[in-house]
C-alpha cells in the first residue's frame, strides 16, 4: 500500500464509512426503547451525592 491508494480510500469509501458512522451515532441516543438508559445515565452523577449525604 503506498499513499496514493490510501488518499483515493479516505477520499471515497473512508469517507462514506466515516459520515455513516458519525450520523449512526448521533442518533444512538434517539433509538426506541433508549429512554431509561438515557435517564439513568443523566443521573449518574448525582448517585454519589446521594449517597454521601
Amino acid at each position: 500500500m503506498n499513499y496514493h491508494i490510501l488518499r483515493e480510500f479516505a477520499d471515497s469509501w473512508g469517507l462514506l464509512i466515516m459520515t455513516l458512522v458519525f450520523f449512526g451515532l448521533i442518533l444512538w441516543p434517539f433509538r426506541k426503547g433508549s429512554s431509561d438508559a438515557n435517564r439513568h445515565a443523566a443521573q449518574m452523577i448525582f448517585d454519589e451525592d446521594q449517597h454521601n449525604g
